[in-house]
């Protein structure tokens, strides 16, 4: 999963959603460094990458494209993801896109000393471009899969997979379905399951 679908997951409280959001860049040991909350959030997108790779759907959505692309096929697939989630967003969340990343981005501005110098200036381009928004259109998932191809240890054009993504259509569609369903409901157990900064 990536940024869009972590936020979501993470539930309304605004500490676990930043925590949702740290767990791309905060590594290693969670030692009571930033508030509970906010550590929990990072432990629920731990699991969800954890579950995410093993799940049957997600495995299934990987065999749909080119075996050359193996490598790198999980880092496009997380943001094709993103993209099938924020065109059908209305299906998964009441509040508006627009409104959702931009609560998100005041709630972690008032959170910001706990946010590493990467995840600020990822807030920053996010904000500043609406790039989350952005994930509805096919051009801006292109635009993301070139940048994120070129910031690999060896760069790849990972923009060439577009075509394959598009192409998986309905198939990939109903694996992102399954999967979302099912973390889902993993990640509101998590959630209720901690009696920290419950919502």
């Amino acid at each position: 999963m990536n940024y869009l679908a972590h936020l979501l997951l993470s539930g309304s409280d605004p500490d676990w959603r930043l925590g949702g959001l740290l767990g791309d860049f905060v590594k290693g040991p969670l030692v009571g460094e930033r508030p509970a909350a906010i550590e929990a959030g990072i432990r629920l997108h731990r699991r969800i990458d954890a579950g995410t790779d093993a799940h049957p759907a997600y495995r299934a959505a990987l065999t749909l494209l080119d075996p050359h692309w193996r490598r790198y096929a999980g880092i496009a697939l997380d943001i094709w993801f993103d993209h099938l989630l924020a065109r059908k967003w209305p299906q998964r969340c009441p509040q508006p896109l627009d409104d959702f990343c931009d609560q998100c981005w005041r709630d972690f501005h008032a959170r910001s000393r706990y946010i590493p110098p990467r995840a600020q200036a990822f807030v920053a381009r996010a904000e500043q471009f609406k790039l989350l928004q952005g994930y509805r259109e096919r051009e801006v998932i292109e635009r993301t899969l070139a940048r994120v191809g070129q910031r690999l240890r060896r760069p790849v054009a990972l923009e060439e997979l577009l075509p394959q993504l598009v192409a998986g259509g309905a198939p990939l569609e109903r694996h992102f379905e399954q999967l979302f369903d099912d973390l889902e409901r993993e990640a509101a157990r998590f959630r209720q399951r901690s009696n920290i900064g419950q919502e």
